[in-house]
């Protein structure tokens, strides 16, 4: 799942890393630079989401996936989407319910100061609320789709991403945790390129953080 909001010019190197035998599934957020075009042309399948949120376009995503297995990546070619197959296959062999991707910059300006204190701060109180020890909230994550239909998740702001991570960790799921580069995105940021974008998303997950557990609908894969 690739959501979309005007990445007209980061389209082609991401879909060209889409590795071989998977489903490219872009949700447009209501682009005007072309984006749906592009990714059309390139054999994504475009998928419309017309109420904005980060977490609105990837529970689309989701929605229209069919797949087994779903993954979830930037379309601002910061993140490789080919470093999610290990991740999948770390799901599939039973080893983690979730993996996520870590972020190491490479180079200047791949990850703001001000995206990095809101990310710290994030994780901080995610071990507090959780006990998961985990260091980075980015998007580049892998799970299975089922399972993840079964946590019910409600956010489709910003909080997205940190509600399933609450939720997996709720429902018992082993969480795992792995370095991936992390290059400067093409384009501009539409969440963390300013303070006021970092912290109306930090605003949007203490939100979920204080949120009480809620009992998942659907288990993971017997152990």
């Amino acid at each position: 799942m690739l959501p979309c909001l005007d990445e007209a010019e980061a389209l082609p190197w991401v879909l060209a890393r889409i590795p071989d035998g998977w489903r490219a599934v872009v949700v447009d957020n209501g682009s005007s630079d072309g984006s749906p075009d592009v990714a059309s042309a390139l054999g994504a399948t475009v998928v419309h989401e017309p109420r904005r949120g980060f977490g609105a376009a990837c529970h689309a995503g989701l929605l229209a996936a069919e797949a087994e297995y779903v993954c979830f990546c930037d379309c601002d070619a910061s993140l490789d989407p080919a470093e999610l197959v290990p991740y999948v296959r770390e799901v599939a062999s039973g080893a983690a319910d979730l993996v996520l991707g870590r972020r190491r910059p490479q180079g200047a300006g791949a990850w703001p100061l001000h995206a990095r204190a809101g990310n710290l701060a994030l994780a901080r109180m995610l071990r507090r609320r959780t006990g998961l020890r985990l260091h980075d909230l980015g998007p580049l994550r892998a799970t299975r789709r089922e399972a993840l239909l079964g946590l019910g998740l409600t956010d489709r702001r910003s909080g997205y991403p940190l509600q399933m991570v609450v939720r997996a960790a709720d429902a018992g799921w082993r969480v795992a945790e792995r370095e991936v580069p992390y290059r400067p995105r093409t384009g501009k940021s539409k969440v963390t390129g300013t303070w006021r974008g970092t912290w109306q998303a930090v605003h949007d997950m203490r939100r979920v953080l204080a949120e009480p557990p809620v009992a998942a609908r659907t288990s993971v894969t017997a152990r």
